[in-house]
């Protein structure tokens, strides 16, 4: 085991648990900031690991306008499941309940060239509008307005999805109380928030519970 010392802290090189994922990033916008906020946290709720929530999700990073589809305040966030079929599902159904809902927002994909086929968006849940769905095409791309109580939310057809996404990827940190621990455990949150194309889904980025594999009771994979 190597050790390196880092601001009187000893850092061992031992593991840690990664697994391969299926993941798909989307861009949602809205007429502010609080709300482009708002879908983003509603629709990644829930979602701090596959074992309990069947998906793993949360906020990439926020954009200005200038990086968005439509120019408005937006944010970026990431789902992440084990198989393309859960996915799909929970996309669906987050995007569904959690951003048409929400006011003045629109959904976009923001992954390249799917790895393999693209997961359905706009086109699944474009049947929302009753038949009084619009189709349209702009820069090479498809999206579907679907008519709602504040205007119409505007919503991406498809959005690409990668095979070669990592979920499970820790710190374990370690001190002599739970103050000092914890305020570590922040520090390593802000700096990990800086990185793109990385989520932080238990709460405030910080897991107390680790767990372990196996349980004494039958009816639990996993126990802390």
């Amino acid at each position: 085991m190597q050790r390196m010392m880092l601001n009187d802290v000893a850092i061992d090189d031992t593991f840690a648990e990664a697994f391969g994922m299926r993941a798909t990033g989307l861009i949602l916008t809205a007429d502010t900031e609080r709300w482009a906020h708002q879908a983003a946290v509603t629709m990644t709720g829930f979602a701090t690991s596959v074992i309990g929530c069947g998906c793993e999700a949360g906020i990439d990073r926020h954009l200005p306008p200038e990086e968005t589809p439509d120019g408005r305040t937006g944010v970026r966030v990431l789902l992440f499941a084990v198989s393309t079929t859960e996915l799909q599902k929970h996309l669906q159904i987050r995007v569904g309940q959690c951003v048409l809902t929400s006011p003045g927002s629109a959904c976009y994909g923001d992954v390249g060239p799917a790895d393999g086929e693209p997961l359905k968006l706009g086109s699944l849940l474009r049947y929302f509008g009753d038949g009084w769905q619009i189709s349209k095409r702009f820069g090479g791309r498809q999206f579907w307005r679907i008519p709602v109580m504040d205007g119409e939310f505007v919503c991406e057809a498809t959005t690409g999805l990668t095979k070669q996404a990592v979920g499970g990827g820790n710190l374990i940190i370690l001190g002599r109380s739970r103050h000092n621990t914890l305020a570590a455990a922040e520090a390593a949150v802000e700096a990990i928030n800086a990185v793109p194309d990385v989520i932080l889904p238990f709460p405030g980025g910080i897991a107390r519970s680790g767990s372990k594999i196996g349980s004494k009771y039958k009816a639990l994979t996993a126990s802390t």
